[in-house]
Parts: structure tokens; sequence; C-alpha cells
């Protein structure tokens, strides 16, 4: 438990903080823009988490193979799929960019977004996209630096950047008067900050791992290697965020109210259960090292630990949460939009009371993830997602359920994942803790 907690809590608070990246926007947009504009960033936010999340996922996957090699000690196969990870990220970084400034207003147009709402979503959204390169610097070698047992640094980078966001954020938005696009260019000059900041850091501090030497070169084995090996984690993300995207459609179906309140509401619970998911990824990484290094006894302490960890964490935040919802809206949103935030409690008075169970499922991801079953955890995300996204649509329609359908489908769906992904443990136990290779993914 304390290996994990010492690893866990600088990427609990590093993530915190890259929270505030978003919650910094929604906050300075609510106050001074209204709920317009804070519709409209709440709903890029959707999108830029789905775009984010595939960049995310190639990331987790690929540290994840690091932190093998590294517990293996294999220094060749652990440069050598850096180098192969680097370049996957960076073409997978370019083609993204390609795609949605090309079909940025086929993108508004499939979210629903509201007539009154498209310039100035259109607006955010060419300058947010602009940030995707950042995005990837960051999240590669944060992934690189974890896996290597380092998960001070990048909380260092990113606590600059999250406090430069601010200040530009009101600059920008309070002071200079440039409305959304002001908030945009906040956040993407951050997220450049942090990302060129911890590769600096990085080729400076380790050159032993960036340098080409001798007997390193880039091999198309390696790049297939970290793509087999990332490519579920990668989907498991990209299904997950896409999942909330479809769901982001269907809330905009209901109007600016409910997009305000959802985009409040949707910070809060990021913000409230973002912890227990980076301790999800931590317990992946402490799993995947002693996978590596064929600890069974250390996997299964380290297991038992973790779930007793998550689930009294997610009840206090649950508590807190369910207490506090009125407050925390009123954070958002001025307090004389009384409906936006009326919408917004019951949000957080329904999803909120269930954070144990999101807690749990972030573990079984990071599991099944460390112990080369990426697919199931694939499987949970659809279960999950596929969940939500069916209950959503079927209960919305229903005139005496409406939006508060929406709300019930997440914790729904977290219950139900949850469920699968423990018998599935149970059933499997000794075939899970098969010494396989890295190559094949057993």
């Amino acid at each position: 438990m304390k290996t994990m907690l010492r690893f866990a809590v600088p990427m609990i608070l590093g993530n915190l903080l890259q929270q505030c990246y978003n919650i910094a926007d929604t906050l300075i947009v609510g106050k001074f823009l209204g709920a317009g504009a804070l519709a409209a960033v709440g709903s890029a936010f959707s999108l830029m988490t789905f775009l984010t999340s595939i960049l995310l996922g190639l990331a987790m996957g690929s540290g994840t193979v690091f932190s093998i090699y590294f517990g293996r000690k294999d220094q060749l196969g652990l440069k050598e799929g850096i180098l192969a990870s680097f370049a996957l990220l960076g073409i997978v970084t370019i083609l993204l960019n390609v795609v949605v400034f090309a079909g940025i207003d086929w993108i508004i147009r499939v979210l629903q977004t509201p007539a009154d709402l498209v310039v100035m979503m259109r607006e955010y959204l060419i300058i947010i996209f602009a940030g995707l390169t950042g995005i990837f610097l960051y999240n590669f070698f944060a992934s690189l630096l974890r896996s290597l047992g380092n998960s001070a640094v990048p909380l260092f980078f990113l606590a600059v950047s999250a406090i430069l966001n601010i200040v530009l954020d009101l600059w920008f938005v309070a002071g200079l008067n440039r409305g959304v696009a002001g908030a945009a260019e906040a956040t993407v000059i951050s997220q450049y900050v942090s990302g060129i900041g911890i590769a600096v850091y990085t080729w400076l501090k380790f050159p032993e791992l960036l340098r080409r030497e001798k007997g390193v070169r880039f091999r198309l084995k390696r790049m297939k290697e970290i793509a087999s090996f990332s490519a579920l984690t990668c989907l498991q993300q990209s299904i997950m965020n896409l999942g909330i995207l479809a769901v982001q459609g269907l809330v905009n179906s209901f109007g600016t109210t409910v997009m305000a309140a959802f985009a409040a509401a949707v910070k809060i619970d990021a913000f409230a259960y973002l912890p227990v998911q980076d301790f999800g990824n931590a317990f992946s990484i402490f799993t995947a090292q002693n996978y590596g290094a064929r600890q069974t006894e250390r996997i299964r302490k380290g297991t038992r630990a973790a779930v007793l960890a998550s689930l009294s964490f997610g009840a206090l935040v649950s508590l807190c949460v369910f207490v506090f919802a009125e407050p925390l809206m009123t954070l958002f949103i001025n307090a004389e939009e009384t409906a936006v935030i009326a919408e917004g409690v019951r949000y957080l008075h329904i999803e909120g009371a269930f954070y144990p169970f999101i807690g749990l499922l972030f573990l079984l991801y990071g599991l099944y993830r460390a112990l080369g079953r990426p697919g199931m955890s694939v499987v949970l995300t659809v279960v999950s997602l596929g969940a939500r996204v069916l209950l959503a649509y079927t209960l919305a329609a229903v005139p005496t359920i409406g939006v508060v359908g929406i709300w019930w489908s997440v914790p729904i769906g977290w219950f139900l994942a949850d469920a699968l992904g423990v018998v599935y443990y149970f059933a499997k136990r000794k075939k899970l803790l098969h010494f396989g290779s890295v190559q094949n993914g057993n």
C-alpha cells in the first residue's frame, strides 16, 4: 500500500492540476461570459476529451510495455520501445490534426449544437485543436517517466502550466475581453509549456534512454509490438470517451440550460473521481513491473490493498459531493441561473452517489492492462459505455423520465461492468498470473 500510494499521490495531484485547464476555462467563462459560452466550452470539452483519449491510450499502453521491460532490466528493448512509441504517437497526432481541422463543421453538426452557439463553439474549437501536439508531448514523456517510477516530475510541469493557464485565462477573458477564444488560447499555451518542458527535462536527465546508441535502431517490429499492446488500451480509452461524446449530443438536444448544467456538473464529476482513476493507473504500473519481475504474491497483495483504498476513497468523495452539490455548482455559474444549478445538482445527487463503482472499474482496467489482457479492459469499457448510451437514449425518450434517464444510465453502466470484471477475475485467476511474453500480449 505504501509503495502504491507514494507513487500514486504525485500522479493524482498532477492530473487534478491537469483538470484545472478545463475547470479554469469553465469557471471563468461561466462567471464572465454567461451560460451560453459555458455551454459551448463544455460541449467542446467532451470532444477534446475524446481526442486526448486516443493519445492517452497509446501513451498508457506504451507505458505498460516500458514498465515490463524496466522490470525485466531489458535496456535494449526499453530504448527501442521508446523510439518506436514516439514515432507511433507522432504519426497519430499528425493524422488527428488533419482530420479535426478538415471536419470541424461536420463535428459541430454531429454534436447537435444549438444554432445560437455554433459561431462561438467553432471559434473555440479552431484554437483548442492546435494544442494536440502539446498534449502528445506531455502524455508521452509523462508515461515514460512514470514507467521508470518517477511520478513527481510530471506533477511539477503540470503545476507550472496549470497556474499559467489560470493566470492567462483571467488576463485574456476578463482583462482583454477575448471571449471564448481567449480561454482556448490560454489552455493551448499552457499545454505547450508542460509538453515542451517535460520533453526537455527528460532529454537532459535521461539522455541514455533517448540518445541513439550503437545497437539501438528504429525497428518496425518494435512499432508493431507497441501498436499491438497499445491498440486495445487506445481503443478502450476511445470507446470510453466516444460514448461520453454520444451522450453529449443527446444532452445538447435538451437545450442550453441542460447543456450548461451538464458542462459544470461534469467538471465536478471528473474532478471527484479523478484520484481513483489515477490510483488505477498507478496500480497498473505497479502490477506491470511486478508482472515483468514475476512477483506473483506482490501482485495479489497489491490488488487487495488497492481495492480497499479505492472503495474507501470513493465512498468518502460520494458523501462530500452529495452534501455539497449546490455550493459546488455555484462555483461555475452565477446564483441567479437557478434552473441551471438545479439541473446540475440533480445530476450530482444521482451520479455522485456511486463513485465507489467507478473506482473499482478503474482498478479492473489497470489490472487487465498490466497482466497483458487489454482486451478485457475493452470489453468492460464496451459494457459500461454501451449500457450508458443505450439506457440514456431509451430512458430520455420516455416523457415522464426525460433527462434524468441520462443521469441514471451512468452508475448502472459502471455496476454492470464491475460485476463482469470481478466474476472474470475470480474465474481466471491462475491464467491471469501466467507469465507470458510482451510480444504476443499473453
